[in-house]
């Protein structure tokens, strides 16, 4: 008999006959003789649909955060509730938990809130009746006892905290792809599935892009080494499993290619090369969590120079709104935005003892005529900014510059 946290996405519980699909599955792992908790998403299109209603309601304004978090994470609450009442209505003893029932306490950064622990008590008097546990995922609740929400996604990392929490024997992350591919197979058919891959390179390719498991979970799946597999909803294939790095995994040099046109380039032209001058550009984008990604700053000319960095596309009006405040103060002569760029990336654990990887990254993209406008490098991953038209391109010229569709 094992422990098991199993999380299921929107699409997963988007309507009634999908919820009896879901706890189909759910029955069959319990009648194994497993203890379960299901952690499950908002309903496919729910959550969007609240928060047009808290922007409406707040005129066009920014709704209070507190509030906000309240009506957003209303949408698990009802997508919880009927699991449970359909996995009753077959004779199985289940209930519904919320995350102040539980007590998944948070900080108080609503919107985007951050895990500080669980009381796991709840959980155990119910596993402990033999019930199945359904948790809305995606909540939390902060020491002021007011509900805090994950942020998007975050229905993962409630899933893969609850685990390491209870000490799950592994997480099964179950949504509408029945797996980790080498690439998007919606760009290119001759992406494989990967049988299993490093948490470091998930969190490569989530990082970069991919949009398979949130990166937030995989970075606690990673300190609590909790083993997550990602399956699909719809079939019974095993999966991926993402793990520990082992000496299998060294043996393949890149293990995908992925992309994110969620991109857009900000050059602030000819400042001061002087100490100090960064952290006026970066710290009000900082104080308003405003992700910085890539960033690079020229060679100085006669004490000058150029700094460019990338942000996410929906925050460019903001950046403008701010940088547009201090551009007399640090003295630019302008400040580019260019919005139609993307980042399209390599992955790989096999790069640490591998020479040459940048080498056929950039001239494979070079043979093509896809221009590199930026590059960001770390140990197992190289990104390179483009212009956005060549993405899927890119995507299929690395996939075939690095033999990704041969299983090694």
């Amino acid at each position: 008999m094992a422990l098991i946290v199993q999380k299921y996405g929107g699409t997963s519980v988007a309507d009634i006959e999908k919820i009896q699909s879901v706890a189909e599955r759910i029955i069959k792992t319990y009648t194994e003789g497993n203890d379960i908790v299901v952690i499950v998403s908002a309903m496919a299109g729910e959550t969007d649909k609240l928060v047009r209603l808290a922007n409406e309601a707040a005129s066009g304004g920014d709704p209070e955060r507190g509030e906000y978090d309240s009506l957003i994470s209303s949408g698990e609450l009802v997508a919880s509730s009927l699991l449970a009442i359909v996995l009753n209505s077959k004779g199985y003893d289940a209930v519904s938990l919320q995350g102040h029932q539980i007590r998944i306490i948070t900080d108080d950064n609503y919107r985007s809130a951050r895990i500080l622990k669980i009381e796991t008590a709840s959980i155990q008097r119910e596993l402990q009746k033999k019930r199945i546990v359904v948790v809305a995922g995606f909540q939390g609740v902060n020491e002021k006892n007011r509900i805090t929400t994950l942020g998007r996604g975050g229905s993962d990392t409630s899933a893969v905290a609850i685990a390491a929490a209870i000490k799950a024997e592994y997480c099964e992350i179950f949504t509408d792809v029945d797996g980790v591919y080498t690439a998007d197979p919606n760009v290119y058919h001759k992406a494989r599935k990967l049988k299993k891959i490093s948490y470091d390179e998930m969190l490569g390719l989530a990082g970069a892009g991919a949009k398979v498991l949130h990166q937030r979970s995989v970075e606690l799946a990673k300190i609590y080494d909790v083993p997550v597999y990602v399956r699909s909803s719809f079939n019974d294939d095993k999966g991926t499993l993402v793990t520990k790095e082992d000496k299998d995994m060294e043996k393949e040099v890149v293990s995908g290619v992925t992309y994110d046109k969620d991109q857009a380039k900000v050059t602030v032209i000819h400042v001061e090369d002087k100490p100090g001058v960064a952290a006026k550009i970066f710290s009000p984008l900082s104080n308003q969590n405003i992700v910085i990604d890539m960033i690079i700053q020229n060679a100085s000319v006669e004490g000058y120079t150029d700094l460019t960095f990338t942000v996410s596309k929906k925050d460019i009006k903001q950046v403008q709104s701010i940088l547009a405040k201090i551009e007399g103060e640090i003295g630019a002569e302008r400040i580019d935005y260019n919005p139609d760029i993307s980042k399209v990336s390599i992955v790989g654990v096999g790069m640490k003892s591998h020479s040459g990887v940048a080498t056929k990254m950039f001239s494979s993209l070079a043979e093509e005529g896809i221009n590199i406008l930026m590059i960001s490098t770390s140990e197992i991953k190289i990104s390179c900014a483009i212009e956005e038209k060549y993405t899927e391109l890119a995507v299929r010229v690395l996939h075939d510059a690095f033999g990704l569709e041969i299983e090694n």
